[in-house]
């Protein structure tokens, strides 16, 4: 049976808890909820109030990992500044999984391009994981989904820094563009390992730029907001979120598009499928209101 992918075309905060429901799998015990706090200055993150009824449903742990890079979250005094000013700490219990070493290391037996990922060592406080992704493009992996979220977004910061070298931190700019694509699948394939397949992913289609959220200084969205997406397979959900970008007629896809085809973006969704993520071949079922 092919894996099936939820849509819904309205992009409101109750819609989440729907689309989360329709999935079918309720997360139990204590639940990690994966997002992007995002970067100071950044305009085109969802805030916490989006995402403030579906945290709640399943009365969740807002997760994130200090970045590798020069920002507003690559130490964890910063971040956690960071995630007091753009709302997180308001409304959420927050926990930096690497915000202490030593990190958590995950073996990827199987694993094309790495061996070996490093996680927070707070993911092991943790029995079920939301991933809530922000689907838009990114400058290095073309775009950013759950598959992105799976590996660089639950890497510690020298996690993130292993998977951009491919193995070697050192080459975090300069690695072969398709082996750190691989490292970022054998990396997600290695946290849905140690979930067991206790996670459930959404993916919102809205503000929809080429740039991440990771940018301080991001476009500004490029097309018209599509959707949300739920679904319990990382690769059929970030599959669907490019099929939609293709099928879409807005003429600002072209924008986006160049920005994942150039990036080979797609190369991800390919490794994962090969590694045993999941499947590419899915069954859309859209949802009325």
């Amino acid at each position: 049976m092919k894996p099936k992918v939820y849509f819904m075309d309205i992009i409101e905060p109750e819609q989440v808890c729907k689309l989360y429901q329709a999935a079918g799998k309720e997360l139990k015990g204590r639940v990690a909820v994966k997002l992007h706090s995002g970067e100071e200055g950044n305009q085109n993150f969802l805030k916490p109030e989006f995402f403030k009824p579906m945290i709640e449903y399943v009365g969740g742990t807002v997760v994130e990992c200090n970045t590798a890079y020069e920002g507003s979250r690559n130490t964890t005094a910063k971040h956690l500044k960071t995630l007091e000013m753009h709302g997180w700490t308001k409304y959420f219990d927050v926990d930096l999984l690497d915000g202490e070493g030593p990190d958590l290391e995950l073996a990827i037996p199987g694993g094309k391009a790495i061996q070996k990922n490093f996680v927070g060592k707070n993911i092991a406080a943790y029995d079920s994981m939301l991933v809530l992704s922000h689907f838009k493009g990114h400058p290095m992996g073309g775009y950013g989904g759950a598959l992105k979220q799976l590996s660089i977004g639950v890497a510690s910061s020298y996690g993130k820094g292993y998977i951009h070298g491919v193995g070697n931190p050192d080459h975090f700019w300069t690695a072969d563009h398709d082996s750190f694509l691989e490292a970022m699948a054998d990396a997600a394939y290695s946290v849905i390992q140690y979930f067991r397949g206790e996670i459930v992913y959404i993916n919102v289609m809205k503000n929809m730029s080429v740039d991440c959220d990771c940018c301080a200084v991001a476009e500004d969205p490029c097309m018209a907001d599509i959707g949300i997406l739920a679904s319990l397979d990382p690769v059929a959900i970030d599959q669907a979120c490019l099929d939609l970008v293709y099928a879409s007629k807005d003429p600002g896809r072209k924008h986006l598009l160049e920005r994942i085809e150039s990036r080979n973006g797609a190369h991800t969704i390919e490794a994962a499928q090969a590694l045993g993520c999941g499947v590419r071949e899915y069954e859309l079922v859209r949802l009325g209101d």
